[in-house]
């Protein structure tokens, strides 16, 4: 091909070699000579680039063809692609989404602006105009059968390191180039194929040149040098995350693909920095607490992966690959629960313990005696564990930063760490100390289960216990009388053995608040509140004063429904919110009871820790080390992290509640109460035996009654319960 000015031979030159690895940029100019890197070769000045330019410029030729109607070899811009444009047989490239650009032949208008083509793929598409990116010029009555040809041709031609030989040719001298310009610089030739494979390094190039906007098309111009030095930086460092991300795919699926015991263990996973920004990245996105990073790279990993980006999908890789177990809490990762206690706290912990002996837990216990006058005397005693931990200690600030001890079917987390809990802060069946500083000891250790049982044996030798029993009576003889509503529900309690295996043991338990022995220990608890805030007022202490509202609902607005979870249920629907007040009492509305402060469980519950505080300071003739303000701003920080455990608490009994059922028999029968109807015949039902809550339609029945459910579907993952009542034999 001969042009004016230039020869077939003189433009050969510039018909680049494949290239090997390319240079940087800025190493390249020395003098007056320009290199072209990786296998180009040096030469000096740029006339030979600039004559063709000057010389296809000043030919301003558009090849018309009378078949086709294109504007030469130029690329088209969108607003210059219309329906004119366009017609059957010509081989275009279009857009096909965000990520994929395909080759396509027309086949025939589709409405007034679109057009029907056939793609590389052989897929029929209808397409707008605007989605067209280029149209090969030279190219009629095309067959899209030879698509994949035209590709195969191409490939040999598409070196992207032409790009940078280009580029330092022209940026020498700040040239734009069209598409046309630059194939025939690149391959002497501006013809279909060559034409194209440099609009495709051009419209993919993302470091050397930048598209521009002219009258008549677009053109390309070289960035600057100090530009391509940034880009080029990016670029590798781009390349090199995906390397690693590859790399680290396929760690996942290896992982994957290994049987259950010989998984990796989740601290390997953590052990280079790389892999476990990476696989946190995917537990974050699992609990959906993530940040904008950790966000795109878990939706980078799941992409590589096959999967959906969802949090499903990064629980289910994550379990697939070892580092979670199947049943694992997702609840502790999402609220950032602190399972395990810093150095510096257990080291804090173990000099208090250094005199102390280790032996049983022990919280609470009670005594009594019958006065001579006929009147019961009550001794509730309190673990202390203030005469260990003083306010403001490292431990103090760690047990009001956790605000209340976590349990779970599958463990506990206690306020203080587990030995200083279990052993010199706890009621030992030795000596110890009351919240008067008296010294007991503890006849025995009674659970709940031996101590109804000895309840209802009515045993002389147990005079004691039944004078508590008797006392226990008269309390809520006298609440109820003050107005107390019942709130006592069946509470399910269930222990989950080994919960790391896929299967663990389970088991399940329900407990009925109206047991003798609980409302026995419950009474006391509230009898030792009200003291407390009694001895507090009439001291003027500040105190974490609790109080309750009476509900604008009278009780007797419920006495038609049956004494137990029916009619709790309905007093609990009612309820009005609780109060605090740190210089008074409160009315309890619901206990009944002029004044109440949480006192009995000061190991757990940092509320109570801090009444100790305040009630032993004023026992020893001290200062109190805390103001009312103090309480309320500390109060309300604990409080925080005690609706956390809470929540914790609940949606933790659900699950291994919901995995209880996913396993029993299909078939199996269950009780039901009838706790309220939400709408018609749609009514919120008790599992008695379970004590877990579910929804269904009930033919029969009303509030209290007791109907006949088969669970139908239990996934525990999704929450999911379904039930059905059955109503005769048939059903079953």
């Amino acid at each position: 091909m001969a042009m004016r000015g230039g020869s077939t031979a003189a433009l050969a030159f510039l018909r680049l070699r494949p290239l090997g690895r390319a240079a940087r940029p800025d190493a390249a100019r020395a003098g007056g000579h320009f290199c072209l890197y990786g296998g180009c070769r040096c030469r000096q000045g740029h006339s030979l680039v600039v004559s063709v330019l000057e010389e296809l410029r000043s030919r301003r030729r558009v090849r018309v063809s009378a078949k086709i109607g294109l504007q030469g070899t130029k690329e088209l811009s969108d607003d210059k692609i219309d329906k004119r444009t366009l017609q059957k047989g010509l081989l275009l490239e279009f857009q096909k989404d965000s990520e994929r650009f395909l080759l396509a032949v027309v086949e025939s208008p589709d409405g007034k602006k679109n057009w029907k083509v056939i793609d590389q793929n052989g897929i029929l598409s209808s397409i707008k105009p605007q989605q067209v990116t280029y149209v090969i010029p030279g190219i009629i009555n095309y067959n899209h059968s030879r698509i994949d040809e035209f590709i195969n041709k191409a490939q040999d031609l598409l070196d992207p390191t032409v790009l940078e030989c280009a580029w330092m040719e022209l940026s020498e001298n700040d040239k734009s180039v069209t598409v046309e310009e630059f194939a025939e610089i690149v391959y002497g030739s501006k013809e279909s194929l060559e034409s194209y494979c440099a609009h495709f390094l051009l419209s993919r190039d993302i470091v050397y040149f930048v598209k521009v906007e002219s009258r008549d098309s677009s053109v390309y111009q070289p960035r600057p040098p100090a530009q391509v030095e940034e880009l080029l930086r990016r670029k590798l460092a781009k390349e090199a995350a995906e390397k690693e991300m590859e790399e680290f795919v396929q760690l996942l699926k290896s992982a994957k693909a290994l049987p259950l015991d010989a998984k990796p263990s989740k601290d390997s996973w953590l052990m280079e920095e790389k892999i476990k920004q990476k696989i946190e990245s995917l537990q974050a996105y699992a609990v959906d607490a993530c940040d904008d990073e950790q966000r795109r790279t878990a939706g980078n990993i799941l992409k590589a992966m096959g999967f959906s980006k969802t949090s499903s999908a990064a629980l289910k890789i994550l379990i697939n690959v070892g580092y979670f177990p199947v049943h694992v809490n997702l609840d502790l990762y999402k609220y950032d629960v602190h399972t395990k206690y810093t150095e510096e706290v257990l080291s804090a912990a173990e000099e208090l313990l250094v005199d102390s002996p280790d032996s049983d837990m022990l919280d609470d216990a009670l005594s009594a005696a019958r006065l001579p006058d006929g009147r019961i005397k009550v001794w509730i005693h309190v673990a202390d564990p203030t005469s260990l931990v003083q306010p403001r200690s490292i431990i103090d600030r760690e047990a009001m930063h956790r605000g209340t001890s976590i349990f779970l079917p599958t463990a506990t987390y206690p306020m203080f760490p587990e030995r200083l809990a279990m052993t010199a802060m706890s009621l030992q069946q030795g000596n110890e100390y009351s919240i008067e500083n008296s010294l007991i000891k503890p006849t025995y250790m009674l659970t709940y289960e031996s101590a109804t049982e000895l309840l209802y044996m009515n045993l002389e030798e147990e005079e004691e216990l039944r004078i508590l029993q008797e006392a226990a009576f008269i309390r809520a003889q006298w609440r109820r009388s003050q107005g107390s509503i019942d709130t006592a529900m069946i509470e399910p309690r269930i222990k989950v053995a080994n919960p790391d295996d896929p299967e663990p043991s389970i088991n399940l338990y329900v407990e009925d608040q109206s047991n003798p022995a609980m409302q026995l220990v419950s009474e006391m608890m509230i009898l030792c509140g009200e003291a407390v805030a009694a001895f507090g007022s009439d001291n003027n202490i500040p105190l974490p004063y609790r109080g309750h509202p009476q509900s604008n609902t009278a009780v007797s607005a419920f006495a038609h429904l049956p004494e137990g979870p029916a009619r709790s249920f309905a007093n609990i629907s009612v309820l009005r919110a609780a109060e605090m007040d740190f210089q008074k009492p409160v009315p309890h509305g619901v206990l009944g009871i002029p004044g109440y402060v949480q006192f009995t469980s000061p190991i757990r519950r940092y509320v109570d820790l801090l009444a100790h505080y305040q009630i032993k300071a004023f026992l020893r003739g001290e200062s109190l080390p805390y103001s009312a303000g103090d309480l309320e701003g500390m109060t309300f920080i604990a409080s925080m992290h005690v609706k956390v455990a809470r929540r914790l608490h609940s949606n933790s009994l659900r699950y291994w509640l919901l995995e209880y059922l996913r396993r029993q028999p299909k078939r199996r029968k269950y009780k039901a109460l009838i706790l309220k109807f939400i709408k018609d015949r749609l009514a919120t039902l008790l599992v008695i035996e379970v004590g877990i809550q579910a929804t269904t339609l009930v033919s029969t029945g009303k509030v209290g009654d007791e109907v006949s459910v088969i669970v139908e579907a239990a996934h525990p993952r999704d929450d999911i319960l379904s039930v059905r009542e059955i109503t005769d034999v048939s059903d079953e």
